[in-house]
């Protein structure tokens, strides 16, 4: 692996589950790392915990969904740390049930989270990559990209986040930045505990390895794309998910 010192990172939703994984994985290769959440506390809370253990850190309180916040996040870590040279588009949600049943804010909130935010995010990061020509964009898809009953709203986010990353790729090539797409399947986080249990169970069902992943799994992809040596690597889709993208529903 290359090496990472000294390189900034920003993870949106990074103050809990796989985004705090992975920024703490980073921080260990010594990454320069960005906090980010809506939730103040929680901010501060990971904030606290990352300079306990050493990690140069910043944190940011901030709505994805509205530019002129992302626009200042993106401003205030290159303020502190001089560069941006890393950004997992981590932060999402799912309002999940039959078609019959999902409200128009149930929609509007699932793609502003998972898609618009990946958007603005990128779009407020990408020209202080542009401007040194070089830099790493790595978009948290899903498995349900494929499809999945009762998903409509969380599907169709994470497909558009797997057309963005295609797109972005070809923009920003010549550009030295390149835009990849990991798509979890089951992974162990808060919203998977608070799933009613006969849920866990018929997802488990489906599942070829018969469990879940952990966050780790998805650090460690995040890890594989940022690094220099994955350079040649750019627009693909990577599936964590136990081979359950093998097949859809």
């Amino acid at each position: 692996m290359a090496d990472l010192q000294g390189k900034v990172a920003l993870i949106t939703g990074s103050a809990s589950g796989m985004g705090k994984k992975t920024a703490q994985r980073l921080a260990e290769r010594g990454v320069k790392v960005v906090i980010n959440d809506i939730v103040a506390e929680k901010v501060e809370q990971t904030v606290e915990e990352f300079k306990a253990r050493g990690f140069d850190v910043l944190g940011q309180v901030a709505d994805i969904c509205n530019a002129t916040a992302v626009e200042a996040m993106m401003k205030a870590a290159v303020d502190k740390f001089g560069t941006l040279d890393i950004l997992v588009n981590n932060a999402g949600m799912e309002k999940a049930g039959a078609l019959r049943n999902l409200s128009e804010s149930d929609w509007n909130i699932t793609l502003n989270v998972n898609l618009k935010g990946a958007f603005l995010c990128s779009q407020a990061a990408h020209g202080y990559m542009v401007g040194k020509g070089q830099g790493r964009i790595v978009n948290i898809a899903s498995r349900a990209w494929l499809g999945g009953a009762g998903q409509a709203p969380y599907s169709s986010a994470k497909a558009g986040l797997v057309g963005l990353t295609r797109t972005l790729a070809l923009e920003l090539g010549r550009k030295g930045v390149t835009v990849n797409c990991i798509a979890p399947g089951l992974i162990h986080t808060p919203m998977w505990d608070e799933l009613p249990e006969k849920n866990r169970l018929s997802f488990l069902a489906k599942q070829p390895t018969g469990k879940i992943g952990a966050d780790d799994d998805i650090a460690n992809a995040i890890l594989f794309f940022v690094d220099d040596d994955a350079s040649f690597i750019t627009g693909q889709v990577f599936y964590v998910c136990g081979g359950r993208s093998l097949y859809a529903g």
